[in-house]
């Protein structure tokens, strides 16, 4: 592993998602076969076996797909023991047409955001192992992220934020109304169409729900929601277009990811 920056126990982060870790933790990026293997595996374990979604190319307990060979791969180990709890890939502008597309267009039209496509990199199968999901690991995932993108001079981040709807569409409503509402005071901004529209008008429960803390945190780092949810199959989620704008993230984050 390429290593880019470590935590240990006692440093705590001051963010959306916050707390202290309770293990020393490593970010680097998969170098080896052996690396991106484990990265699958882990994916394969949260995607797969927890959350019960089927993709056709997993086999032999590895979550693997056309996209993987073009993409970076983010991992977060465990210092002590090297188990690897957190991915993220990245996919830049040069390498997705080099392998046919982004991932996201398999979801969505992303014709409106032709004039900013060679500024963007598209980041997804984020996951985290169950024991580190208090915030640790997406922060420095979500460092990484920051440092690789601003250090290859992008601007623009893309990806999905998906939501299950295993509630019925209760959790999925409650991120609609907070993203209309967005998109209704930003009309200027950037947009794309599902190409499989989860149908928003059938989101209109008055029912008690939070917006995840993920999606949460999204949108404090400075995140929009650029367009209507698509229904993802596989996951049986509403998936919502997330896309930040570098130049217009919260400054206190630009500091805190070493990118101001």
């Amino acid at each position: 592993m390429l290593e880019l920056t470590r935590i240990q126990p006692e440093v705590s982060l001051e963010s959306p998602w916050s707390r202290s870790s309770p293990d020393g933790l490593a970010l680097g990026l998969a170098r080896t076969n052996e690396e991106l293997e484990a990265v699958q595996r882990l994916r394969y374990q949260v995607f797969t076996e927890e959350m019960n979604a089927v993709f056709p190319d997993a086999v032999d307990g590895l979550d693997s797909d056309r996209y993987d060979p073009w993409c970076e791969h983010l991992m977060v180990k465990e210092v002590n023991s090297g188990r690897v709890v957190g991915t993220y890939r990245l996919l830049t502008p040069a390498n997705a047409k080099k392998a046919g597309g982004y991932y996201t267009e398999s979801e969505f039209d992303l014709a409106g955001l032709g004039p900013i496509r060679h500024e963007l990199v598209e980041v997804g199968r984020s996951c985290t192992h169950a024991d580190y999901r208090n915030g640790s690991v997406i922060m420095l995932l979500w460092s990484g992220i920051a440092g690789l993108v601003h250090a290859s001079g992008f601007r623009y981040v893309l990806g999905c934020a998906s939501v299950s709807l295993r509630d019925d569409g209760v959790t999925a409503a409650e991120v609609w109304r907070s993203a209309s509402k967005a998109m209704a005071q930003n009309a200027g901004m950037p947009r794309v169409a599902p190409h499989h529209r989860y149908p928003v008008e059938r989101l209109d429960s008055v029912l008690p729900a939070r917006v995840p803390p993920l999606i949460k945190g999204y949108l404090k780092l400075g995140a929009i929601i650029c367009g209507e949810p698509a229904w993802d199959p596989d996951f049986n989620t509403a998936d919502f277009p997330v896309l930040l704008d570098f130049e217009r993230m919260d400054l206190r984050y630009r500091r805190h990811f070493g990118i101001a």
